[in-house]
C-alpha cells in the first residue's frame, strides 16, 4: 500500500493545480449530477452523494456549485446527461492504467483518449485486462502529526474500517465502499481532518518501477489524461522507488 500513498503524494499535486483552473469543480459537478439522478437528491439515503459532497468540499467547491448541481442530476432543473464509462491500457514498464469517465458523447471521449493513448506509445487494452488488478475500497488519509495513532485507530475501527497503517507523515485508512461513508462521518464528529477521502481503485499488487524515465513517461500520460474534460479519475498501479519519488516532486 505504500507505494500507492507516495502515488497519490504527487496526485495530490496535481489535484491543487486543477482545482486553481475551476478544472476539478467541472469533474466533481459531473460526479455530483451522476450521484444525484441514481439515488436522489438527499444526501442522508444516498451514501455514494455524501461521499462526492465530502469530496467536494475537501477542495473547496463553493455550496452553491454544488447544491446546482445536484439539482440538475435529481431532474430538478434542466441537465445534461453523462454516461460512465471505463478504458485501460498498459503505459511503460508495464504500469497499468484505468480511466473513468464520465461523458456526454461516447464517441467523441473515445476518440480523444485513443489519440492521447497513441501519442503516449500505447492503445486500448482488452476490456477487464487492467481493472481485474484493483480492488474497490475506501481510502481516507489523515496527518500523523495532529492525532495520536490509538485514538485515531479507535475511531475508525469502531466505525468500520478495514485497515489503518502509517505511511511517512500520513496515517492510511482503508474501508470497504459501503463503510466509507460511517468512517468519515465519525472522523468528522471526533474532529479530525483529513488530508483526503475518497472512494477510489487499489492496486492488489503493484508494479515496481526504478527508472526515472519510465516513471516520467507514466506520468506524463496520467497528466494529458487527467487534463480530458471527461476524465474523472486516472488509477495507476505504479509504485515507485523513494529515489523516484524525490526526482519526480522535484521536477515540480
Amino acid at each position: 500500500m505504500s507505494g500507492h500513498s507516495k502515488w497519490k503524494t504527487i496526485q495530490h499535486k496535481k489535484g491543487a493545480a486543477d482545482a486553481k483552473r475551476g478544472k476539478i469543480f467541472s469533474k466533481l459537478a459531473k460526479e455530483l449530477m451522476v450521484v444525484a439522478k441514481a439515488g436522489g437528491s438527499d444526501p442522508n439515503t444516498n451514501a455514494s452523494l455524501r461521499t462526492v459532497i465530502q469530496k467536494a468540499k475537501a477542495v473547496n467547491m463553493p455550496s452553491d456549485n454544488i447544491e446546482r448541481a445536484i439539482k440538475k442530476g435529481a431532474g430538478e432543473t434542466e441537465g445534461v446527461t453523462f454516461e460512465e464509462v471505463t478504458y485501460e491500457c498498459y503505459a511503460p514498464g508495464g504500469v497499468a492504467v484505468v480511466v473513468q469517465l464520465l461523458t456526454d458523447n461516447r464517441n467523441r471521449a473515445t476518440s480523444e483518449l485513443r489519440f492521447i493513448f497513441k501519442r503516449h506509445g500505447t492503445d486500448f487494452a482488452s476490456v477487464g485486462s487492467c481493472t481485474r488488478g484493483f480492488e474497490r475500497k475506501g481510502e481516507i488519509m489523515v496527518d500523523s502529526t495532529i492525532v495520536d495513532e490509538d485514538k485515531l485507530m479507535s475511531v475508525v475501527l469502531d466505525a468500520g474500517a478495514d485497515d489503518m497503517s502509517q505511511d511517512g507523515s500520513q496515517f492510511e485508512i482503508i474501508t470497504s465502499p459501503a463503510a466509507f461513508p460511517n468512517v468519515t462521518e465519525a472522523l468528522e464528529k471526533a474532529k479530525i481532518p483529513t488530508l483526503s477521502a475518497e472512494v477510489t481503485l487499489l492496486p492488489l499488487a503493484a508494479v515496481p518501477v526504478s527508472d526515472p524515465a519510465v516513471a516520467s513517461t507514466v506520468l506524463k500520460l496520467v497528466g494529458d489524461l487527467e487534463d480530458n474534460d471527461d476524465v474523472q479519475n486516472v488509477y495507476t498501479n505504479m509504485d515507485m522507488t523513494d529515489d523516484v519519488i524525490k526526482a519526480m516532486q522535484a521536477k515540480g
